[in-house]
């Protein structure tokens, strides 16, 4: 309950902040013909009220962190009507108790960028996925060790698919039942976090198609979020090799998920380097 209250405390003070910095031309509105009389800076309440489309008791009640709920289409117009920006209308829709909208990073810049930081990773393998389990990017160290997303068609490169429909990343797992229930129980927490996601739900359909263990273990109602693990690879050229999990978000893009997998000795490590400095350029 006082998280709630600071909650919209924070809500009333965020709004108040961003109506005390604009001028009324700044939202299309003529100047005061008595600027003088103006008694606090910035709009009025009003004045927000109205370019947002509500009434002025309701958005009072708002600034003043009354207990009342705003829903996204209301926080969408207060957005526009104080002229947020992208990072603001962000902080707007948390402090109002909504999910944010996911930023808009996902161009060619963003996607270099965590190229670079997957790269930077090697010998480790790294990946980056997005809320679907797609891939996004990933490294040499795990196109070699683990398998190569880019030699499955687009549709297809997915961390289930790859999981449960791929015989030879499959056979590369030592104990890959564990593994398959780990990313399993992942799954399930984010379709329950994404009920309105049809893409997710159609992978999910299609491998209880596919796959008899996904559809066995899928109606087992599994839900347990990741839990650190060590995983082990039998590869074909490097051997036995065991690989110590870490799952991080990076700030700018918290939608995404970067799995890194890390040489769980020294043994294997060198095993890994020695893989890397064999692979064609």
């Amino acid at each position: 309950m006082g998280g709630d209250r600071s909650r919209r405390a924070e809500l009333g003070a965020f709004l108040r902040a961003q109506r005390g910095r604009l001028r009324p031309a700044d939202v299309g509105l003529p100047e005061d013909l008595r600027p003088g009389l103006r008694r606090t800076p910035g709009l009025r309440r009003e004045e927000v009220a109205e370019l947002a489309g509500l009434s002025l008791t309701w958005y009072t009640w708002l600034e003043q962190g009354r207990d009342i709920a705003a829903s996204a289409q209301v926080v969408a117009a207060l957005a526009r009507a104080l002229r947020l920006d992208s990072d603001q209308y962000r902080h707007l829709c948390r402090l109002a108790g909504l999910a944010a909208p996911e930023p808009d990073t996902a161009g060619t810049d963003g996607l270099l960028r965590l190229q670079r930081l997957v790269d930077a990773a090697v010998p480790n393998c790294a990946s980056v996925y997005d809320a679907r389990f797609d891939f996004v990017v990933w490294n040499s160290a795990y196109a070699r060790l683990r398998h190569d997303p880019a030699l499955l068609p687009e549709g297809r490169r997915n961390l289930l698919w790859i999981m449960f429909g791929d015989d030879v990343a499959r056979s590369r797992l030592v104990r890959w039942e564990a593994a398959a229930r780990a990313v399993l129980n992942q799954v399930r927490v984010a379709v329950g976090e994404r009920p309105e996601d049809s893409r997710l739900a159609g992978l999910v359909a299609e491998l209880a198609e596919k796959s008899p263990e996904f559809r066995r273990w899928w109606a087992e109602y599994p839900d347990r979020y990741f839990r650190p693990a060590t995983i082990g690879v039998d590869h074909p050229e490097a051997g036995r090799v065991d690989l110590v999990m870490y799952q991080l978000r990076p700030v700018e893009r918290p939608d995404l998920l970067m799995v890194l997998q890390v040489p769980a000795t020294a043994a294997d490590l060198r095993r890994v380097t020695a893989l890397l400095g064999a692979s064609p350029a």
